[in-house]
């Protein structure tokens, strides 16, 4: 398994606090963007680069496709976090966060939820070697 170095484990924590900020001041319902955004804004309050809509080119048979994969957001360059705002989480997304965590050669990914009533509940971590 995947030990996590002290800055990872620190900005895992960081991430969720950022999430629940997001979520207590505007609450479940809103778009997507608008929880991207203010994310992304309560990342930057706290020093933490971030980067919204970060195209994923990637590689098959030595070439290079930039055929429309996208992450979401992008933390300190090695955390993906992956944001919804729906009713039903898809199994699908699981599998999708861990395909880019692959293509990146990244180990952390996060699915965050916002259309949740306990943004403890719409927080998933997903880790790999």
């Amino acid at each position: 398994m995947y030990q996590l170095s002290n800055h990872e484990k620190w900005l895992c924590s960081e991430i969720v606090d950022c999430a629940y900020r997001v979520h207590k001041k505007l609450g479940p319902g809103l778009l997507e963007k608008i929880y991207e955004a203010c994310f992304c804004y309560e990342l930057s309050k706290k020093s933490i680069q971030n980067r919204r809509q970060v195209d994923l080119p990637f590689k098959y048979d030595e070439l290079i496709f930039d055929e429309g994969l996208r992450i979401d957001v992008l933390v300190d360059e090695i955390i993906i976090c992956e944001l919804k705002a729906v009713d039903l989480v898809n199994p699908l997304w699981q599998a999708q966060i861990m395909s880019h965590l692959k293509l990146t050669k990244n180990h952390i990914g996060f699915l965050i939820n916002f259309n949740v009533t306990y943004i403890k509940n719409g927080i998933r971590r997903y880790a790999i070697e």
